[in-house]
């Protein structure tokens, strides 16, 4: 199963459910994550989690 069936079948899900109101909730969390990912060696990490 690749990365993106992963996204294709979620899709599909919020389609088929009329989940829509997850669509902004998804989104926030793969954004968080990715700031965190990105910023885990620099210099901002600390301020990062300090405000968590």
């Amino acid at each position: 199963m690749s990365k993106l069936s992963i996204f294709k079948e979620l899709w599909q899900f919020l389609k088929v459910r009329k989940k829509w109101w997850l669509l902004p909730i998804i989104l926030f969390l793969i954004l968080l994550g990715g700031l965190i990912i990105l910023t885990q060696g620099s210099a901002l990490a600390p301020f990062i989690y300090a405000i968590f």
